[in-house]
């Protein structure tokens, strides 16, 4: 009981690290994108997406080399996915109280979630048509696929922000120096790849004291707590005014996020890593594409309405429940 206790109180304390550090990681990255004149979605897309996945990475690769756990790894990477888009609902709640968040983001961000639908239906093949790419050596092909469309999706980006530039709000930029934001930038990072590292540790124990199973485990508790720096830094960005850059920050953690699934496979030596682990993950992966072509639909239809939360967001949080209890009775039937 004593160990049990133990690993609570390391998963707390791990998910409390990433949460400080991650937000002034992301604080730092935002301002070095200042400097380097970046448009507020693509900065959010890129490196604000890549900044606050690095939970998701570093729980990933720690995952797969140290406590040999895929369907954590996984169920981290696609949890993270559902959990990215839950937070457009936090966003809302915490924005305007009579201006849905989705009616002000600029249409760009349609493209973001429409790639993150078509690769995330590319693993949903993977998984309900195990070795359908075929593999090179212990690698999927998959991997291959997944890293493909990561960097097409880069591309197209980059060359629809070149054309659309966001005039969202600056921030001031004065009183640093680019050599003392990178800095403080890389210490931050190595504290929040420590603190995710060892995430993986205790919820791989948790999940087994439990009985809730690593797959259940991974997408809601995992994911919930490698997400947190997604939520801190979009809730504060929705408080400055930069809608853009949260909402980008959000659609870009996905994509960046299937392209970590390559990378995790790479490093499971065992073989194609979508091929040893659950099928429950579909569930996830599936209620992940509802919700974000529910985004979309907000983002283009800009309702005008809302009390609390927006129709679009209220339907987000519906189904991201009903997705959790679907996995949960999946991973329990005799419950």
């Amino acid at each position: 009981m004593g160990n049990i206790y133990l690993n609570i109180i390391g998963f707390i304390a791990c998910t409390l690290i990433i949460l400080i550090s991650g937000t002034k990681l992301a604080k730092y990255g935002d301002i070095l994108a200042e400097m380097l004149g970046w448009g507020k979605m693509f900065m959010g897309i890129i490196l604000m997406a890549s900044v606050t996945s690095i939970p998701e990475l570093m729980s990933g690769m720690s995952s797969v080399l140290i406590v040999d756990a895929p369907n954590l790894a996984v169920g981290d990477l696609v949890g993270s996915c559902a959990f990215n888009i839950l937070i457009i609902s936090i966003m809302d709640f915490f924005y305007n109280p009579k201006k849905p968040l989705t009616s002000v983001a600029q249409p760009g961000h349609v493209i973001v979630a429409a790639l993150s639908i078509v690769m995330l239906n590319f693993v949903a093949l993977a998984i309900i048509m195990p070795g359908v790419y075929g593999r090179i050596g212990w690698i999927g092909g998959s991997s291959l696929v997944f890293l493909t469309l990561y960097f097409i999706s880069i591309r197209v980006l980059y060359k629809y922000e070149k054309k659309h530039r966001s005039h969202s709000q600056h921030i001031n930029t004065e009183n640093y120096t680019k050599k003392e934001v990178i800095q403080k930038y890389i210490k931050n990072a190595l504290i929040v790849m420590l603190a995710a590292m060892a995430l993986p540790y205790f919820g791989e124990h948790l999940a087994t004291a439990s009985n809730l199973g690593q797959s259940f485990f991974g997408t809601l508790f995992l994911a919930g707590s490698t997400s947190l720096p997604e939520i801190v830094v979009s809730v504060a960005a929705i408080r400055m005014g930069t809608i853009d850059l949260a909402i980008g920050n959000i659609f870009g953690s996905n994509i960046f996020n299937i392209g970590i699934l390559a990378l995790d496979d790479i490093l499971y030596f065992k073989g194609p890593i979508l091929m040893d682990t659950s099928p429950n993950h579909i569930v996830p992966i599936l209620g992940t594409i509802i919700i974000t072509a529910i985004g979309i639909t907000g983002i283009v239809f800009k309702s005008e309405r809302k009390w609390k939360l927006a129709i679009d967001t209220v339907l987000i949080l519906l189904v991201f429940i009903l997705m959790m209890v679907v996995l949960y009775y999946r991973v329990n039937p005799s419950k």
